[in-house]
């Protein structure tokens, strides 16, 4: 069959999150990661989402992944095409958004493209082009503390326009809220201005759907999931697919349970002391690892006697007072890889175990653990919280739960465990 929608997304929870609303809204999605072998055209699915790491990498680098997977995509027949970044918009000081949807755009010949990330379910919304997290500036949300992507600044505009070649212009809530004619009149003078990228208003589920609905007939998007709210709709109206219905259950998958927690936000750092309150837990110090320590082996001793006896966590997450003293130490790069190396390792050595149901926080850490278990697609389930679903890995007999680090509520984990296929 012929697919739809083709999406690239920085990281392998991004791609998850998206695919998870893809598939509620309608669409058979599967993920993959990164670009597979297998032709696009042979995959079974409406949308079908890339998963790259591709954040946090060079602009030189995040461009030519990124058009790899574009041109993979477009082989397969692909009509309309998604790139989907982080709700929270972070990224390096030198991209790699800007510079990634300036190279997508000049590929596939489009003038202009929007740029939304907001999610409002999760509580993004974006206001005069600011984005806020809940009730507060990004800049004031502890995102200024992320350890690898800290954003200072709420201001779309300017963060966009710092790392874009092209002109960048803003869609306000006024115009939106008059209708998706309106929008695309704003968009029309905005690109006679030399404005081709649009930071675009969301503050709520209905002005998603009139964005997506003006911006039908564009070869491109750029946004995080909340988008997703309203494409499939749009693009059934415009006669592009037909909608088979919500999400699929995913195959019963038997074997035990663990959460393996990398991401240092303030959503996982209460999601992991919440759960360290009822299960086992083990910490990866990253001042240990850069000292020698092989605190992978020594948790897998650890969980060796314990997982039999219900799930249990690894975990990196700490404060923004440790992760910045760790990284003062032994520098923000190797810090991080450090962590992820090491549980990588931890998940391996699960599922040796007998884990077949993890859960896995942050998308540094998700990418680093899906690639080590040679994971290749992942077809979407039911969500378990806003942005979060449990996917099956194909080929092999194993459930993943990606989470983004700032995604899900305080009981994320042991909801999450509660309802695994």
């Amino acid at each position: 069959m012929t697919v739809v929608l083709g999406c690239i997304a920085d990281d392998f929870t991004g791609a998850t999150d998206l695919a998870g609303m893809l598939a509620r809204f309608g669409m058979r999605a599967v993920q993959t990661i990164g670009v597979p072998t297998q032709p696009a055209s042979e995959i079974e699915a409406d949308a079908i989402i890339v998963a790259l790491k591709s954040r946090t990498i060079s602009p030189e680098d995040a461009i030519q992944q990124s058009l790899e997977a574009l041109k993979w995509l477009q082989a397969g027949g692909a009509k309309r095409f998604y790139f989907k970044y982080c709700s929270t918009f972070d990224s390096t000081e030198s991209g790699n958004i800007g510079p990634v949807a300036e190279a997508l755009m000049d590929a596939l010949g489009a003038q202009q493209a929007i740029a939304c990330p907001a999610f409002p379910e999760n509580g993004r919304t974006v206001f005069k082009g600011y984005l806020f997290a809940g009730d507060v500036l990004l800049n004031e949300s502890g995102m200024q503390d992320h350890p690898l992507t800290p954003m200072t600044d709420a201001n779309l505009v300017r963060v966009l326009a710092s790392q874009s070649k092209r002109g960048v212009g803003l869609v306000d809530y006024q115009s939106i809220r008059r209708g998706s004619d309106v929008v695309s009149a704003a968009l029309k003078t905005l690109l006679s201005e030399g404005k081709s990228l649009v930071i675009a208003d969301a503050t709520d589920e209905d002005d998603l759907r009139v964005l997506a609905e003006a911006s039908v007939d564009h070869p491109l998007l750029t946004g995080g999931s909340g988008l997703a709210v309203g494409i499939p709709s749009a693009l059934e109206a415009a006669g592009l697919f037909k909608s088979t219905g919500a999400a699929v259950d995913l195959p019963e998958v038997g074997g035990m349970s663990a959460v393996i927690s990398g991401s240092c936000s303030r959503a996982t750092n209460e999601q992991v002391r919440l759960f360290k309150e009822e299960h086992p837990a083990f910490q990866i110090d990253p001042l240990a690892l850069a000292e020698g320590r092989d605190l992978a082996t020594e948790a897998l001793v650890w969980a060796s006697s314990k997982l039999a006896d219900g799930p249990l966590l690894v975990y990196a997450t700490a404060e923004p007072e440790a992760v910045r003293a760790a990284q003062a130490k032994i520098g923000r790069d190797k810090a991080g890889a450090l962590v992820e190396e090491a549980l990588a390792t931890v998940a391996a050595g699960l599922c040796e175990l007998g884990a077949r149901r993890l859960v896995v926080a942050g998308g540094e850490t998700s990418g680093a653990v899906v690639q080590r278990l040679g994971v290749e697609a992942l077809r979407i389930g039911r969500e378990i919280d806003p942005g979060v679903p449990w996917c099956s890995a194909v080929g092999q007999p194993l459930a993943l739960a990606l989470k983004s680090g700032n995604f899900g509520a305080p009981d994320f984990f042991k909801k999450a465990i509660s309802i695994a296929p």
